[in-house]
């Protein structure tokens, strides 16, 4: 199971219902967002956890962390808390705000969803992949086998090109959003 499918099948789905609730929008709208903006930010984890140390910190952060809580309880997504690590796992992926408005700003051009609701749901989003890949990771009982667990996640849904390889794909989403803005 890839991290979108772990995101959307949440509690049933309650996860999906919430956010479209807590946005204002409708359970399809929610799920589009998260087709949308999810990929984004696993192509961010996958970049970081490329980097020297990238894995091992991404591990010790799903180890450490809580992050099961909100795919398990939903309403806690409506909590300020949530927002805030959401934001602050936003700031280790993307690195920058103005990423985090750029994958708004695409997504907003791929759903029709107004791109201030998606960066609303951007932090939300990026605390629920935390917590879709704590739990299959197996982060928290076994950091060891943690990392194997992470790549067969992230990889089915980031090798768009289906050449065996995810880089080239990373690359290019992350890219995509770096160059946009720099063109601005």
């Amino acid at each position: 199971m890839n991290l979108l499918e772990s995101i959307r099948g949440a509690g049933n789905g309650a996860a999906v219902e919430q956010l479209a609730a807590q946005f204002g929008l409708r359970p399809e709208q929610a799920s589009s967002a998260l087709d949308a903006l999810v990929p984004a930010i696993a192509a961010g984890f996958q970049k970081n956890a490329s980097n020297e140390g990238g894995l091992s910190a991404l591990v010790a952060a799903l180890a450490g962390g809580q992050h099961e809580k909100y795919l398990d309880r939903p309403d806690v997504l409506a909590d300020p808390a949530t927002t805030a690590d959401g934001n602050g796992i936003l700031g280790h992926v993307f690195g920058s705000k103005d990423v985090s408005r750029q994958v708004a700003a695409k997504a907003s051009q791929r759903t029709g969803i107004d791109a201030s609701i998606l960066k609303q749901m951007l932090p939300l989003v990026a605390a629920m992949a935390m917590g879709g890949l704590s739990r299959k990771s197996g982060a928290r009982t076994n950091p060891n086998a943690a990392g194997a667990g992470i790549t067969s996640m992230l990889g089915p849904m980031l090798d768009r090109d289906g050449d065996g390889s995810m880089m080239d794909d990373v690359a290019g989403i992350v890219g995509g959003f770096l160059g946009s803005r720099k063109q601005r």
